[in-house]
């Protein structure tokens, strides 16, 4: 596994089937039942072709954005009223200090063994982009999968017609090679959309909650420890669906889907449920709902 902001085996891979999928979509499929002279085959042409630039171009982002980095003077400030989650180790119940990076860790924020520092609101690590992903390049990863989401789709109507086209004229798709790589990336692009169609699923239900795949499982652990206790959990970033959406795209919805981080915050604090009135009663227990290793 290569070191992150190195090109590696699974970033050509991406590389490469992206390259191959538009080639093979718009120079066979297109050209072939529409014809690239033709006003249908034109707009069908640029409109993919505008679609591929947006999945290279987000996919660049993110795999060349830094996810966040912990400021080496960081301290949390355990006596700042403004501040209700303090996030502790589970065992000691001592404030979250990474050892290997020797400094304390943001709420949320996590270390990873492959980087080999601590990243800002950590989601995971991904081998296709080689980058963590995390508070400054979520955002971007999760406008990538919904571009390349799209884009598979939009590939697959375009072979599919191509193939309809062509069949009850008993008309060859082209060369032998031509109707090859057409059933190859048929083929590639079947597993690939239902791939990235959960993955980006999967990621808006984490958003709708605003959990980190992290917070996820450990929220699984804190449930059933807290059910056995008898209690409730709640994840206590959960702000309600419209401000969890705004807290990771931003406020305008225009830039939604911009390959630009416009999430809230440094990345060192975020709001919480408990961010309430004062009349609201005390729960101590639950303000340190989130635990790390």
């Amino acid at each position: 596994m290569g070191r992150p902001g190195y090109l590696t085996l699974p970033i050509f891979s991406v590389l490469a089937a992206i390259g191959y999928v538009y080639y093979t979509t718009v120079f066979l499929a297109v050209a072939g039942w529409l014809g690239l002279a033709t006003a249908a085959g034109v707009a069908n042409a640029a409109a993919f072709t505008a679609l591929a630039a947006a999945c290279l171009a987000t996919y660049a982002a993110a795999a060349s954005r830094d996810p966040g980095r912990v400021p080496p003077a960081y301290l949390p400030d355990v006596e700042d009223a403004e501040i209700p989650v303090h996030e502790v180790k589970r065992k000691g119940g001592d404030l979250r200090y990474c050892q290997k990076c020797g400094h304390y860790k943001p709420p949320r924020a996590h270390h990873c063994r492959v980087c080999k520092r601590c990243v800002l609101k950590m989601d995971h690590h991904c081998i296709w982009i080689n980058n963590c992903v995390g508070h400054e390049n979520y955002k971007i990863f999760l406008v990538f999968v919904l571009y390349a989401v799209i884009a598979c789709f939009y590939s697959m109507i375009l072979i599919v017609g191509s193939v309809l086209y062509s069949a009850p004229k008993a008309e060859q798709l082209g060369s032998d090679s031509s109707k090859t790589s057409i059933i190859i990336c048929g083929v590639i692009l079947c597993p690939l959309s239902l791939a990235l169609t959960v993955l980006l699923g999967w990621h808006i239900y984490l958003i709708l909650q605003n959990k980190t795949t992290i917070e996820y499982h450990e929220g699984v652990r804190a449930m059933w420890l807290a059910e056995k206790g008898g209690d409730l959990y709640h994840h206590p970033y959960d702000l309600g669906v419209y401000e969890n959406l705004i807290s990771v795209l931003g406020r305008s919805i225009f830039c939604w889907l911009c390959p630009v981080s416009t999430n809230t915050g440094n990345g060192l604090r975020f709001r919480a449920s408990y961010d309430v009135p004062l009349s609201t009663p005390p729960c101590d227990l639950q303000k340190i709902a989130l635990h790390s290793h």
